[in-house]
């Protein structure tokens, strides 16, 4: 067969396949191609062995790489062409028949170009471009290259070629050949260069996104040197055992930028799902730890964020980085502590068991975090853990128990002052505690088991809660109202001041208030959104129109061009606050059929982890609260039912409970449920005769508030309880008392006659004035309740009886409020032993001084008895506050405060926190600056929101209190000699205590209107003893040391004061304005140790603003290293005041003992003795025997009695005969009042000693040592009768003036 033949470029015969012709320039591209296909055809089925053909058709392989087929335009003959240069390697090897090298390097090149064509899968041309890959990878061609000088220049371009075609689309063969194609020419080679490598490693990295590693190279790839780590750490982590120690390194390093690019590297490579880097390289993960605590806040925040990471994939790695994380809880930045509670949260979300109960700690502590942020994401973060274990239960009873904190902690922040936080725990309580979207009885099962299990601050914090939306319902409605009104200027008035009360309790109360007026203005344009309004807060609004009330108001208040809607997100703020999202009568139905099941014993109470006992209580408290809140979704037959099966019940508290929801609720029984109404009134008159006192209280309120004929009923219920009174049987008179008292008190009309018969015959004569019954002698000063002999019980309630039965006449025209108030006084005088026959206990007598001090605090609410209320009776009462008995002095307190707070008690009562300042134990000195505190803030308040107050400055300004004060330290019975340091400093010390919350902030230049008052008292004498100088004199120097205070303590003083201070006329007489009284009545050398000495501080428990839970306890001072008081709110958790964080750290510390008070014992501070002493010197403690107690050099030892007040004749006779009495007898000294003074030597103290020192006048205070019952009680002698008869004759005589 001939073939076909040409001459090529250098003369050389070209012989072409059988069928070819001439391949040319000449001829067109599709003849081109066809005849290139012949060529391909005849190259493909060539093998090695053929050596004529080789032979034969070296022209034509020649040929075919020249220029004209290199640099061919058209696709298809490139395609052609590389796939017979292909083959023509295949053939010829291992020799190619190119000899040139830069032939070489244009073929490969060439090639290499043709190879992209492998992108497109889908090209018709595709199984040709695979053929070329398979024939070149097959053959290995490209190893050819290894001889050329600029081979890798090829082999880049291939690399990358490839890199860049491969797809998904590719089959596995294709991927094969690739790697073959790749793989033979790194294995081969003599080595890698390192632009090969570039080309190699930069597909590793995604989206070249990581810093330096800063390693000295000429790589474009350094830049992205620790994204190509990860890459190769994920393909295989033995690839980089070389790196790591250079990373470690690099954590070191000083640049910040560089160690957070590290640090993003290796949390990436701890953290990573199957990662075993921490455990197989310690060194680097500790390393790694240290970066937690890193100068560079991004730094902090990257390890952090990785914390997440790393616990929800290593588990085990959890115990190393909670101490880290403890560390950065606390970080000053408030983003990093934000991030540890995600952190934490997020694991915790996916699988409780990857954080410990530490790591919850951290998020716990953080709700009190000072900035919001971080305490609402720790809130929201731990309300989502609460519903998620809790709730659902989705990981089993262990992991709900282990969550099952969350719900009081969360409640427990409602005791916060931000209403931030407060809106916040209703929005968590609506949505995570109990969600309201739930179906009723889900809800309300939900609800009534959460209340059983909640801790007692959390219920008082949920019943605030209810309390804050009731009231603010009672706002909305009343506002209202006032639209109802036709407009006036006096209506517009009352519409500002709701609208101010309203704002008040909405998230920034200044934007509030605008937002609010916008509001009203809508409403009253607006009808129908009034209408809707006032659905959404009528007492029959269900919770299901709630919903849709709210959502008609917000679609209507929208704006669509506004996306972001300040004033509709306030709206909504209010309409979630009011809105009943939870309680409804279907609501309350569910709830009495679960109390139902809990009675019966059908309910889930054990597996809900309450008994049925806490369960039916609980849920009876629930209803109370509720019956407050909702009264109207009570009536229904089948509810009041199951009230009165509860009222049948042994427990107290249920039936109690369920009385008092009677009276909440049951307006409309007597009309619309008449077998109730029958029921019910025979079990109200035997709760209130034979039931227990609480009992019998609310059975006669109850009476009272829901019949009509409630004379009728009051009648049969006090004519047998006034007759069988016999003082014989006290245990059985003290629910009659109860009972009798609050009837006197409600129908005061109907029943006064009979009752001052009561009275006068019973009460005073047979039960207050007569002991009957001799009382324990444990020398204790307070027992509990239980050990309280029955006959002291029913004299407290024979007090309160006296109380309520005046409460109910409001008159003081009668004898009969001055003769109890003289009764009273003389309880006080004479320390509660009225009839001074020493037959009660001291824990008795100190219920009833108790009661006596309550009692005149209570009467002095009334206005009409706070007139008659002598100032000689207002110290007796005051000077309650430094009583020997620490729950004396605690529970004085408390109803004190809790009546100021009320503004109920007039100004005057504030001054007696001042003496608190000598209190012995630090929590009650605590407490009282709290209560100072909260009751100044109280007053400014009201007098800011109430433009009605101005008028009523005198008593309402806080420091119209100070000329009080004064007064009351002037007759201050510790006040003995004018001039003495010791005393002075007392009253200096007790001026700074009221001065320093009063001066904490100079609002309208109240520092000179202060010192002017002062000034002003100078110019007055004392009104209760005008023509006593030495009264007069004391209380001059009272006013110079309180202008001492001033002067030192404020730079402001000396301004004009903004108005001229009135005096009250009670305590002053009118200023002699012919004298001006400007003499210093304290000596130079008082007024210059005054000057230069500091009063003692009041040092106080910051965070203290709850009784204490046991009295006088020491709380344990936090250690240093665990302060972080600037990241931590100064509110503190219910029920447990925090540390002192300011304590000094003395090198003496304080050892603490308890003394015989037991049930909440006076704490006695044991200080430990200085080296100097010697080693068998007895321990001197902080509240030391009455002869350690007296300052050096002084007489402020005071008699037994307190001087009887003005108009008590009785009580005056009795004095005179002690006068005697003590001129013939010397009396033991008495040991001072208030905070006992510093340890004083041994010969001042033998000196003070002297039992022939004057007495002071009134009843001993504070008890100075009550460790050691069987030692002689020098402070409890009293000075004996010298006759029998005269105690008889005075009891006598006392009893006839009490009853005038």
């Amino acid at each position: 067969m001939a073939f076909p033949q040409s001459k090529s470029a250098d003369g050389k015969i070209i012989i072409y396949p059988p069928g070819v012709k001439e391949i040319t320039d000449k001829i067109s591209n599709d003849e081109l191609v066809k005849r290139l296909k012949m060529v391909v055809k005849t190259f493909m089925d060539m093998d090695q062995d053929s050596e004529d053909e080789k032979q034969q058709y070296l022209p034509l392989a020649l040929h075919l790489a020249s220029e004209f087929f290199l640099r061919n335009p058209n696709k298809d003959v490139r395609l052609l062409v590389a796939c017979c240069l292909a083959d023509i390697f295949r053939i010829y090897a291992p020799e190619a028949p190119y000899t040139s090298h830069d032939k070489l390097k244009d073929i490969f090149m060439f090639i290499t170009r043709q190879l992209k064509g492998l992108e497109d899968t889908k090209s018709p041309q595709f199984n040709r471009y695979f053929y070329l890959l398979e024939n070149l990878a097959w053959v290995k061609s490209y190893n050819i290259c290894f001889e050329l000088e600029d081979c890798n220049e090829i082999f880049i371009q291939l690399f990358r070629t490839l890199f860049s075609v491969i797809n998904n689309s590719h089959n596995q063969k294709v991927q094969m050949h690739m790697l073959d194609l790749m793989s033979s020419i790194i294995m081969e080679g003599d080595g890698v260069t390192q632009d090969l490598l570039d080309s190699i490693l930069i597909n590793l990295i995604p989206a070249h996104k990581v810093l330096v590693l800063g390693k000295s190279s000429v790589s474009d790839l350094s830049e992205h040197v620790f994204d190509l780590i990860m890459e190769l750490f994920a393909i295989d982590p033995h690839l980089l055992l070389s790196v790591m120690p250079q990373l470690e390194f690099k954590l070191k390093s000083n640049d910040g930028e560089e160690r957070l690019a590290v640090v993003r590297l290796l949390a990436k490579l701890f953290g990573a799902k199957d990662s075993e880097l921490a455990t197989q390289n310690r060194p680097l993960w500790q390393c790694f730890l240290g970066r937690f605590n890193d100068i560079h806040v991004p730094v902090r925040l990257e390890c952090v964020k990785f914390a997440s990471h790393c616990l929800m994939n290593h588990p085990d790695l959890a115990k190393d980085l909670t101490e880290y994380l403890k560390v950065r809880s606390h970080d000053p930045e408030e983003a990093i502590r934000h991030d540890v509670i995600v952190t934490i949260i997020t694991a915790g979300k996916k699988d409780l068991s990857l954080v410990n109960d530490q790591l919850l700690g951290f998020v716990r502590e953080r709700t009190l975090d000072k900035r919001w942020r971080v305490r609402k994401e720790a809130m929201m973060g731990l309300a989502q853990l609460y519903k998620k274990y809790c709730l659902h239960a989705e990981a089993g009873k262990e992991a709900a128990q282990k969550v099952n904190w969350i719900k009081d902690k969360l409640l427990h922040i409602y005791y916060q002052n931000s209403i931030d936080d407060k809106l916040l725990v209703e929005k968590i309580f609506a949505q995570y505690l109990v969600p309201h979207n739930l179906e009723t009885e889900e809800r309300m099962k939900c609800l009534y088991y959460l209340y059983a299990s909640l801790d007692p601050n959390a219920v008082k914090a949920l019943n605030e809660m209810w309390k804050c939306q009731n009231m603010l319902r009672s706002h909305v409605r009343e506002l209202l109202d006032l639209h109802k009104q036709p407009a006036s200027e006096a209506n517009n008035t009352a519409m500002f001041a709701k609208l101010m009360a309203i704002a008040k309790n909405l998230p920034d109360p200044g934007k509030a208030q605008d937002f609010m007026k916008k509001f009203n203005q809508v409403l009253g344009d607006d009808e129908r959104l009034r209408a809707q309004l006032e659905l959404l807060i009528s007492p029959a609004c269900s919770c299901k129109q709630a919903e849709v009330c709210v959502r008609e108001i917000t679609r209507k208040l929208a704006n669509p061009k506004q996306p972001t809607n300040p004033f509709l997100e306030m709206v909504k703020f209010l309409l979630e606050r009011i809105a009943p999202v939870h309680i409804d009568s279907e609501a309350i139905s569910s709830l009495v059929k679960l109390m139902n099941k809990s009675i019966e014993g059908t309910a889930d109470d054990e597996e809900e982890g309450v008994t049925p006992d806490s369960a039916i209580r609980a849920g009876l408290e629930l209803l109370k609260v509720l019956s407050f809140t909702h009264p109207t979704s009570f009536h229904s037959s089948e509810t009041y039912e199951s009230l009165l099966q509860c009222l049948k019940m042994e427990d107290d508290k249920v039936a109690e409970a369920a009385i008092q929801i009677f009276r909440n609720t049951g307006h409309k029984i007597e009309t619309d449920l008449l077998q109730i109404r029958s029921t019910l009134i025979p079990i109200l008159h035997q709760k209130a005769k034979r039931g227990t006192p609480r009992q019998a209280k609310q059975a006669v309120h109850c009476i009272h508030a829901i019949f009509t004929n409630k004379e009728v009923q009051l009648a049969q219920i006090f004519e047998p309880l006034s007759k069988s009174l016999n003082a014989d049987t006290p245990e059985q008179l003290i629910t009659p008392l109860v009972s009798l008292g609050h009837i006197a008190m409600l129908a005061p009309d109907q029943f006064a006659s009979p009752m001052k018969s009561v009275v006068a015959n019973f009460i005073v004569k047979d039960l207050l004035m007569n002991d009957r019954f001799p009382g324990g002698k444990n020398g204790k000063l307070w027992t509990p309740n239980e050990e309280v002999s029955p006959e002291v019980l029913a004299k407290v309630q024979a007090i309160k009886l006296l109380v309520r039965w005046l409460l109910g006449m409001k008159n003081n025209q009668s004898k009969s409020a001055n003769s109890t108030l003289r009764l009273l006084s003389a309880m006080l005088v004479s320390e509660g032993d009225l009839t001074e026959q020493k037959k009660i206990s001291k824990s008795d007598m100190s219920r009833l001084r108790l009661a006596a001090g309550c009692a005149i605090l209570k009467l002095a609410q009334e206005p009409c008895y706070h007139e008659i209320i002598t100032p000689e009776q207002f110290q007796l009462c005051a000077l309650v506050i430094n009583d020997e008995c620490y729950q004396v002095r605690q529970i004085f307190a408390l109803k004190l405060h809790k009546a100021l707070g009320k503004l109920l008690l007039p100004l005057e009562y504030m001054a007696v926190f001042a003496l608190c300042a000598k209190d012995p134990v630090k929590e009650r000195r605590a407490h009282a600056r709290q209560c100072l505190l909260k009751n100044i803030s109280i007053r400014r308040e009201y007098i800011k929101q109430n433009p009605m107050a101005h008028e009523k400055l005198l008593s309402l300004l806080p420091e119209y209190v100070v000329p009080y004060t004064v007064h009351l330290l002037a007759h201050d019975p510790d006040f003995t000699k004018t001039q003495d340091i010791e005393q002075l400093r007392d009253i200096k010390e007790c001026l700074w205590f009221m001065l320093e919350v009063l001066m904490t902030k100079n609002e309208n230049n109240s520092h000179a209107f202060i010192r002017k008052m002062v000034e002003n008292i100078k110019q007055t004498k004392d009104a209760q003893a005008p023509d006593d100088g030495k009264m007069n004199e004391k209380l001059y120097i009272v006013c110079d040391v309180a202008l001492i205070v001033i002067t030192t303590k404020s730079t402001t003083y000396n301004l004009d004061s903004p108005k001229d201070p009135v005096l009250p006329t009670k305590f002053f007489t009118p200023p002699d304005k012919d004298s001006s009284n400007n003499k210093c009545y304290l000596s130079d050398e008082a007024k210059t140790l005054l000057l230069t000495g500091k009063p003692k501080p009041a040092t106080v428990l910051g965070t203290v603003n709850k009784p204490l839970s046991a009295a006088g306890r020491r709380p344990q001072d936090r250690a240093p290293g665990l302060e972080m008081g600037s990241n931590i709110s100064g509110n503190s958790e219910p029920s447990s005041p925090a540390p002192n964080r300011g304590r000094e750290q003395n090198s003496e510390v304080p050892e603490t003992e308890v003394s015989e008070n037991e049930e909440n014992p006076v704490i006695l501070l044991t200080v430990v003795p200085a080296k100097t002493e010697k080693k068998d010197e007895p321990v001197r403690n902080k509240e030391m025997s009455s002869e350690q107690s007296l300052p050096p050099q002084t007489s402020t030892e005071r008699g037994k009695k307190r001087t009887a007040p003005a108009g008590s004749e009785n009580i005056q006779q009795i004095t005179e005969e002690r006068k005697s009495e003590e001129s013939a007898a010397p009396v033991p000294p008495k040991a001072r009042r208030g905070r006992p003074p510093k340890a004083v030597s041994e010969s001042n103290t033998a000196k003070n000693s002297d039992p022939n020192k004057a007495a002071g006048r009134g009843r001993k205070r504070v008890a100075a040592s009550q460790e050691s019952p069987a030692e002689p009680e020098t402070t409890n002698v009293k000075v004996p009768k010298q006759q029998e008869t005269n105690v008889k004759r005075t009891s006598a005589q006392r009893q006839m003036d009490l009853q005038r």
